[in-house]
């Protein structure tokens, strides 16, 4: 294990398994089937949802319970754009950009607060989000949603239309991922963990708060729109149920097992938004909500730190069981002491000894 830790330091070696895991992305949708297809675009998808939750939970520690309200309004600009024929590229930019303006205005009225009253804020998003679009017909298609089919595969690719989706749905979720890790490891991304550590030196340190907190929910809604953009991408379809509150849970706990405050984590809360419910639902879907708690509890309790902390206690538990059994220095007890010699005998001791 040692060794493969130190070979997994070597840049090299770390390019190579990165242009392996390249190779194979390139190649999974030509020889995956349908289903998986479809089943890895959506992880995708919401995984670009969970790494705007990352941006303003993760790295800031700020409660959102909102951000399914930026994804359903990203599909939802997205399907008008593509309905009334504007330009793809213009409907991707209006999409991120709207649900970008939105979270501003709300981040303005909200950051200033803490603690529950800015969750009570993010809350209502989706509450309210629900019957609003039920009622504006004219843009949201109502109670019965609306589509918009833009990505079917073009003939000169030669590609089904799953395939064409997967790319797409890849190409925008790459690049989303490293800006976003960009972003994080930069200047920007050391003042939000220090906002989020200590707002008080965070202040004293020149560095504004309340600026923060309004850029990374922000950002975070960017991030929501994108999201929305790859949905339909995906779906082809969106309705009121895609603002339920219940996803936005499902969101957060995505978040929390995959791990919060990391990249990767992000990722791999992609991927148990998508294939946890599947699972469940094939075991028995009535239990579908119970299976989904044990499993979020047991995470918690083996894992605080989400999956992504799994190489971590890996390690530790490898570094423990080598100190275990290579011969630590034991710790000194009174049985194992030491006898302490007895102090020899002075010449005054002696002469009394001899008077007597």
């Amino acid at each position: 294990m040692a060794a493969v830790s130190d070979l997994l330091r070597n840049r090299w070696v770390r390019l190579g398994i990165l242009l392996v895991v390249a190779v194979l992305l390139l190649l999974a949708p030509l020889m995956l089937p349908v289903f998986w297809n479809q089943t890895l675009t959506r992880v995708g998808v919401y995984a670009v949802a969970v790494l705007g939750l990352n941006i303003i939970m993760g790295y800031t520690g700020q409660v959102s319970l909102g951000q399914i309200f930026f994804v359903g309004l990203g599909a939802y600009v997205t399907a008008w754009g593509v309905n009334n024929d504007w330009n793809i590229v213009l409907v991707f930019i209006a999409a991120f950009a709207v649900a970008g303006l939105a979270g501003l205005l709300v981040a303005l009225a909200a950051a200033r607060l803490g603690g529950l009253a800015i969750a009570m804020v993010t809350i209502a998003l989706p509450i309210v989000g629900v019957p609003l679009a039920k009622r504006l017909v004219d843009f949201t298609g109502g109670s019965q949603g609306t589509s918009a089919r833009f990505s079917s595969a073009p003939d000169w690719t030669g590609l089904d239309n799953d395939q064409w989706q997967f790319y797409i749905v890849l190409v925008i979720a790459v690049i989303a991922f490293v800006l976003a890790r960009n972003l994080v490891r930069g200047k920007f991304g050391r003042a939000m963990a220090i906002v989020k550590e200590n707002e008080a030196v965070a202040t004293s340190m020149g560095i504004s708060p309340y600026r923060y907190k309004v850029l990374a929910f922000t950002i975070a809604s960017i991030f929501g729109g994108v999201a929305g953009f790859l949905y339909m991408v995906a779906v082809q379809y969106t309705s009121p149920e895609t603002l339920h509150f219940g996803h936005s849970i499902s969101l957060l706990a995505a978040m929390v097992i995959g791990g919060a405050a990391s990249i990767v984590g992000s990722l791999l809360g992609g991927f148990y938004y998508v294939l946890v419910p599947q699972l469940t639902n094939a075991i028995d879907p009535n239990l579908t909500a119970i299976i989904q708690g044990i499993i979020l509890l047991a995470v918690l309790f083996v894992l605080p730190g989400g999956l992504v902390s799994l190489p971590r206690v890996f390690r530790r538990f490898r570094r423990h069981r080598e100190g275990t059994f290579t011969g630590a220095i034991p710790k000194t007890t009174p049985d194992s002491a030491p006898p302490v010699e007895a102090a020899p005998e002075g010449p005054e001791k002696t002469e009394r000894q001899g008077q007597a």
